[in-house]
């Protein structure tokens, strides 16, 4: 069951990398990302923890649906999302290897699966042959969800940048935690219910969601913009390379 924990986000990782069709990231980034998205499941239990007991002091009942709508969509939704996103920003924004807007997609990825991998390796750990088979192969593919909509507009924040437009960066910033937060806590809140009206909800909020990723995810694959300001960075890059080439001849 453990190795079922790791499976499910390193197919995950490959077909990112793989739809990477412009320019690769360098895997240096890519693991610093990933293993930085595995840290944030420290501070989600911390924040959660806290966050929790607050909750319960103020409202006991943990049946009723109040209840649950906040503990799902804030200390669950925005803990989490917000947490991978410090770390995809600490470590991306101002790296010169973020040159196109797909990379925001790539480094969300690799953030959102290391975090994921780790989360599903402790809810197996914790527990052993009575962890939820479903649960364990759902659970990466959700986070890259969440993450293709926080890389998407987080690409669109760097690309805004790169023009000199700083209304729409903040626009696109929050958007870039608000919209995978959301989304987040709609699939913990509509589970975790355990009522029949949410369980469809969740079902054809699923289907629905998970196409729209996909499409867009190729769409965007495809359609692969350059930052600017950056093609100095690439040109520079490419003439030391073939300065370098010369120089053996």
């Amino acid at each position: 069951m453990l190795i079922l924990a790791i499976i499910p986000s390193l197919v995950l990782i490959f077909a990112v990398w793989k739809f990477d069709t412009v320019e690769k990231e360098p895997i240096g980034l890519l693991a610093k990302l990933f293993f930085g998205g595995a840290l944030t499941i420290l501070s989600a239990q911390l924040v959660g923890f806290l966050g929790e007991k607050l909750l319960r002091m103020l409202n006991n009942d943990t049946d009723s649906l109040v209840y649950f709508f906040i503990f799902a969509f804030f200390l669950v939704g925005l803990v989490e999302e917000a947490g991978k996103f410090l770390v995809l920003r600490l470590l991306t924004w101002k790296n010169n290897e973020f040159n196109y807007t797909f990379d925001g997609i790539v480094y969300a990825a690799m953030v959102s699966l290391g975090f994921a991998t780790i989360e599903n390796i402790a809810y197996v750990i914790v527990n052993g042959s009575g962890a939820s088979l479903v649960r364990v192969l759902l659970q990466a593919p959700a986070h890259l969800i969440y993450a293709i909509f926080m890389g998407y507009f987080y690409g669109l924040a760097r690309l805004n940048k790169g023009l000199g437009d700083q209304k729409k960066v903040m626009m696109h910033t929050a958007e870039a935690v608000m919209v995978p937060a959301v989304m987040h806590g709609l699939y913990v809140f509509c589970l975790g219910t355990k009522k029949s009206i949410f369980l469809i909800l969740f079902a054809i909020y699923e289907i629905v969601i998970t196409a729209f990723a996909v499409w867009q995810f190729l769409k965007l694959s495809k359609n692969d913009m350059l930052i600017p300001g950056m093609e100095f960075t690439i040109d520079w890059d490419d003439d030391e390379q073939e300065g370098t080439d010369e120089s053996k001849m």
